[in-house]
Order: C-alpha cells, then sequence, then structure tokens
C-alpha cells in the first residue's frame, strides 16, 4: 500500500477501515475492519481506587502534541508492534495537519508515556498507548477520556478489546453498530484542541464527581 496518502488515510477512518503492518520491518500495510470493534463509553471510564490514588498523588505532568513523535516511537519501541516507519510518517504528516493528536505524561523531562490518535468530527479513533512508568498508560487513557468529554467528542474508538482496556470500560460492539455510532460522531463537530489539558489530580476529581 504504497500509494496510501494523509487524505486516504482518513477516509479509511470514516468508512470504518483502519491500517496495520504484520510488524515493524515490513513494509506491506493493510486495511483492518473487524467484525466486532472496540469502544471505550466516555461516560463509562472505569477507574479503581489504586488508580485514582496514584492520580492523586502522582507528580507528573499531563502535555497536549508536546512530542507527538516521541508518543509514536514509544509506542513502536515494543518487540512485536505493527507500526513501521510508513505509518510513523503517515500519522506525523496527520498530525502537522492538526488530524492526529497525543496525550502525554511527563516526569520533568522525561516522556514516561502517552497515547495518540485520530480525529474526524466528534470521533477519535486511538492508536496506540506506551508505558514507561507503572500505570502511566492508564493515567494517559484516563486524561484523554476527560479530554475528549470537555472538547465535545462522541465516539472513542479503540480498534480491538484488549483485557487491559476491559478493565478500564471498554466494550465490544457488532460492526454494524460501530458504524451507526461511527456515521452519527463523524457527522458533528469536536475541537480536540479547544479545551486545556487537566492535571492527574484534576481529572481524578473530576471523574469521581461523576461516577
Amino acid at each position: 500500500m504504497s500509494d496510501l496518502t494523509p487524505d486516504l488515510l482518513l477516509h479509511g477512518y470514516a468508512v470504518g477501515i483502519f491500517p496495520m503492518a504484520e510488524h515493524r520491518d515490513d513494509p506491506e500495510i493493510f486495511w483492518v475492519d473487524p467484525e466486532r470493534r472496540g469502544v471505550l463509553p466516555l461516560d463509562g471510564f472505569h477507574i479503581s481506587r489504586s488508580l485514582a490514588r496514584a492520580m492523586r498523588r502522582s507528580t507528573f505532568d499531563v502535555r497536549i502534541n508536546s512530542d507527538f513523535a516521541g508518543v509514536v516511537a514509544g509506542c513502536a519501541d515494543r518487540a512485536d508492534t505493527w507500526i513501521n516507519s510508513e505509518i510513523s510518517g503517515l500519522y506525523s504528516a496527520l498530525h502537522a495537519k492538526s488530524k492526529a493528536h497525543s496525550i502525554e505524561l511527563w516526569d520533568g523531562d522525561s516522556l514516561i508515556g502517552g497515547v495518540y490518535g485520530v480525529t474526524l468530527g466528534a470521533a477519535f479513533f486511538g492508536e496506540s498507548m506506551f508505558s514507561r512508568r507503572t500505570n502511566a498508560s492508564k493515567m494517559a487513557l484516563a486524561a484523554l477520556v476527560d479530554h475528549l468529554n470537555r472538547a465535545g467528542f462522541l465516539l472513542f474508538d479503540t480498534q480491538f478489546l484488549t483485557s487491559h482496556l476491559a478493565s478500564l470500560g471498554a466494550q465490544e460492539i457488532t460492526r454494524r453498530a460501530y458504524h451507526a455510532r461511527l456515521q452519527h460522531a463523524t457527522a458533528q463537530q469536536a475541537n480536540f484542541t479547544s479545551v486545556s489539558v487537566l492535571q492527574l489530580y484534576d481529572v481524578v476529581q473530576r471523574m469521581t464527581q461523576t461516577s
């Protein structure tokens, strides 16, 4: 799929498919259209007592889009990854068009965790996340869910349902149900950068007050 462009990539998301590679050294990219789709209800993030306590005590900073390339690199820095060099380049191009964004956790000057994805209308398509500290990816995901809520998003697509995501409230729905939600969300407007990111203490306070 060497002719894949950022605009074609956005069109793929709009019709419910997304790209992957078998591994980082495989130049071939293929489209994926799962029969069952993972979604994380924006009003259903599950924050455990231990995670809430860790977030309240944390001194990590939450930032938005300060090192998008670093987040993608962090997600690709594992033994088994579908993020090859072309995919990295495509999402960097989408980021330059303000169509891809990252929520990051920082410990001083060190990037310790984060999540990135694509936006289209009021839909956020989560691509990958990584962690270099205990609970860092969970904290980043909580910050992202809070951010999406405040920015007016309606759909958080996680692509697949993993046990990790399920423990945080993600669900699996049929392809048909996903397409209905996708059509509704992409017909609305939301702006990822319209709200400032909250720090972890503020995020957990909001989530526990509304849960």
